[in-house]
């Protein structure tokens, strides 16, 4: 569905899927979960679900003749830590608004983790006294005008690289890469549970997958605690996303599945059960998780599965997206494991 669209090489290649047997008799074996490691898919910083898709969206940055790559996101943002990754990768230059969008208050939040590695990669970065919005933002914008002030030639990026034309494209690919393992397997998954908020890796999943007749099994775990906001941005990007591959079928309101149990007390601030999700996990399988994204999606998983919601026999992808490197801002936490 992609071979018109021109792809910079960003990643390894197709990404493992790892089968999480000790995970799944540690839930009753009455299903089976399996991985998807895009936390393992490139050698730039960490890797994670934002460098496919900005695989689709560099080609666009170098017809442009771009110097700067602008993008925003939180202080411990794993988007804009891969965006700094890339621009390092090309030669450009970064920009990175940073903006206040989670009330955490551990002592090292803003020297460790994400933000520590964009800044030795040479990212300049603004930090933003800004709550959390998944929308277009001011500040944001004010660094593109700042950049072209100064001389410079900037490309920009939504937070999440999520309302770019582009987008959604990665993730397109991703159903095509997964489908193709499908067949080296010999079955299909039931279900694929992803963490959703800024929307576009749901939103490219959920075209990718409208092709064999699964998008409404994409089950979306919201990490955003902005459910209706989150929802109605991954409709408008799989539209748009189907539109400009010509997929050939509508999407609806009803394709996009999204489960708003999981993302409180309130956007990157763990509860209790994500934390227990984290350690379980990692205890039960050596795989790590965040307490921003896969952490609330693991618990969605973890707490689904006990609730009886898939079928006995069902398989299940966990699509883990990265972002690990954020655990580092969380440390006082786990300081006991």
């Amino acid at each position: 569905m992609l071979e018109k669209f021109e792809r910079y090489p960003l990643t390894f290649g197709p990404t493992p899927v790892e089968k999480l047997n000790r995970l799944s008799e540690h839930l009753g074996g009455g299903v089976e979960i399996y991985a998807k490691r895009e936390d393992c898919n490139s050698g730039l910083a960490f890797g994670g679900n934002k460098i496919r898709k900005l695989e689709y969206i560099v080609p666009d940055a170098i017809a442009a003749n771009a110097d700067t790559l602008v993008t925003i996101g939180g202080v411990q943002s794993n988007h804009t830590r891969q965006v700094a990754a890339v621009a390092a990768k090309l030669g450009m230059k970064c920009r990175l608004v940073q903006e206040s969008w989670v009330p955490f208050e551990d002592a090292v939040y803003d020297r460790v983790g994400n933000i520590l590695m964009s800044r030795v990669m040479g990212a300049e970065i603004e930090m933003v006294d800004e709550g959390f919005d998944i929308g277009i933002r001011e500040s944001w914008k004010r660094t593109l005008e700042d950049v072209k002030a100064k001389g410079g030639k900037p490309y920009a990026i939504p937070a999440g690289a999520s309302v770019h034309k582009y987008g959604g494209l990665g993730y397109v690919g991703f159903a095509e890469e997964v489908r193709a393992q499908e067949a080296e397997m010999g079955f299909k998954f039931d279900y694929i549970i992803v963490c959703s908020v800024t929307g576009s890796t749901h939103a490219g999943m959920l075209v990718g997958f409208t092709k064999d007749g699964r998008a409404r099994n994409i089950i979306g775990i919201d990490a955003s605690g902005t459910p209706e906001q989150t929802k109605a941005q991954v409709l408008d990007i799989a539209q748009k996303t189907a539109d400009l591959i010509k997929l050939g079928q509508n999407i609806t309101a009803d394709d996009v599945v999204l489960n708003e149990d999981y993302a409180y007390p309130r956007y990157g601030v763990p509860s209790n059960e994500t934390n227990e999700a984290i350690r379980l996990c990692a205890r039960m399988e050596g795989m790590m998780t965040d307490p921003v994204y896969e952490g609330k999606s693991m618990q969605g998983l973890i707490d689904l599965t006990r609730k009886g919601f898939f079928p006995s026999g069902s398989k299940i992808l966990y699509a883990h997206l990265g972002g690990v490197p954020a655990i580092n801002g969380y440390s006082y936490i786990y300081r006991n494991g």
